[in-house]
């Protein structure tokens, strides 16, 4: 049908229709949210996460997918905290939390950030700021608590517990977010708030751990009989 030959206004309703929705999908998703795209992604593109292959797992008001398929779940029976399937899948087997509010993204409470793990203090309130990429970001790190590692991507830096070597999240450069021009983006499900003025659990020392399993084995080799009944 020649173009002409439909009314005027309907020609101008679907150039309206159609303005809006590409003017809908270009505004979905501005620069901040896609400074730390990859962080969200993390997870899916390495283990292959779909629908129908992943249980759903809730934890501070954080929804985390863990796959089912093609992914043995790395969990923990070492001396260190025990962790659900949940902190597992983030904190040993480096997987990502969804963005959002949830957790401690908009903490903004005095007091100390530990290693869900080990109980190390990881971080202090005071270097927490509101970066609006959906995850708890701060500036500075309490001295020689966290160790950092070339990524497996190869471009981030990783950044893990100094001490028992938990996957916290990422640090990035160059944002000018605050005078110190660095941002720790970490998984809330990696770390325990203790507030100010509350007792600090005892740090788990990575040294004790160590002395506790190589005890353990010792004790399996001398005597396997016994330790196979316990």
């Amino acid at each position: 049908m020649p173009l002409l030959s439909q009314p005027l206004w309907k020609h101008f309703f679907g150039l309206f229709i159609l303005g809006g929705l590409i003017i809908a999908v270009a505004g979905c998703g501005g620069p901040m949210a896609s400074i730390n795209a990859d962080d969200a992604t993390v997870a899916e593109t390495s283990e292959s996460d779909t629908t129908a292959e992943s249980e759903t797992k809730t934890t501070q008001k954080s929804t985390i997918r863990l796959p089912r398929k093609r992914y043995e779940l790395n969990m923990d029976s070492s001396p260190f905290n025990k962790l659900t399937e949940a902190e597992a899948y983030v904190i040993l087997n480096k997987g990502t939390e969804p963005p959002g509010d949830g957790g401690y993204t908009l903490t903004k409470d005095p007091g100390t950030y530990i290693c869900k793990r080990c109980n190390t203090p990881l971080y202090h309130a005071k270097d927490k700021f509101i970066s609006h990429c959906g995850w708890p970001s701060f500036d500075d790190e309490i001295k020689d608590a966290v160790k950092r590692l070339r990524d497996a991507d190869g471009r981030r830096i990783e950044i893990v517990c100094a001490n028992c070597g938990g996957h916290l999240g990422h640090v990035f450069h160059g944002e000018r977010l605050t005078p110190k021009n660095e941002r720790h983006c970490v998984n809330s499900i990696s770390m325990k708030f203790i507030p100010e003025g509350k007792e600090m659990p005892k740090p788990i020392k990575a040294t004790d751990v160590k002395k506790k399993e190589d005890a353990m084995k010792s004790e399996k080799a001398a005597n396997p009989k016994a330790t196979d009944a316990k």
